[in-house]
């Protein structure tokens, strides 16, 4: 596994996310804001913007999900994304050792 495919595999993840809470909830924001999240994270993966960038994003999300989580103690969406963001830091600090 390289850290390029475990970034493709959490930007997929997100705007899946997304695109469920389109769906099941109408939710345009949802929708757009995975999209805007997924796209710095894409370009990292293409090597178009530097690793730090993709630690950035995928740790303030953590941060959010966390928060909400805490805030409103809804599992969903907010559990699998602090465990895809917990994995996918996890998995690109121990591929850059």
């Amino acid at each position: 596994m390289t850290p390029a495919l475990v970034l493709w595999i959490y930007s997929v993840l997100l705007v899946l996310g997304g695109l469920m809470g389109f769906i099941k909830a109408r939710s345009k924001i949802s929708l757009i804001a995975s999209v805007a999240c997924a796209i710095p994270i894409a370009l990292v993966a293409l090597g178009k913007l530097p690793m730090a960038v993709a630690w950035v994003v995928i740790a303030l999300l953590g941060g959010m999900f966390t928060a909400r989580y805490i805030r409103g103690r809804k599992p969903m969406p907010a559990i699998p994304m602090i465990v895809a963001s917990v994995v996918a830091l996890g998995l690109l600090y121990w591929m850059g050792r």
